[in-house]
């Protein structure tokens, strides 16, 4: 069964107004709520945004974070 969450179309806003997904990435990303960019990147698509960090980001946090919200 497919998660609540499509990486592909779920904006970061999105995320961050579940109270599920949020306590993941504050656990994972604690500096991304508070990022000062964040109202530029809000909008974008969560998997658009990943691409966008990469490197910025450790690819083995990407993924725990992909596999976590995608379980919800």
């Amino acid at each position: 069964m497919a998660g609540r969450f499509d990486l592909d179309t779920t904006t970061l806003a999105e995320l961050l107004d579940d109270p599920q997904a949020r306590a993941i990435i504050d656990e994972l990303v604690p500096e991304l709520p508070a990022h000062p960019m964040i109202g530029f990147v809000k909008s974008l698509p969560v998997n658009q945004l990943l691409a966008m960090s990469a490197g910025q980001v450790p690819a083995d946090t990407v993924a725990v974070l992909k596999e976590r919200i995608g379980a919800l």
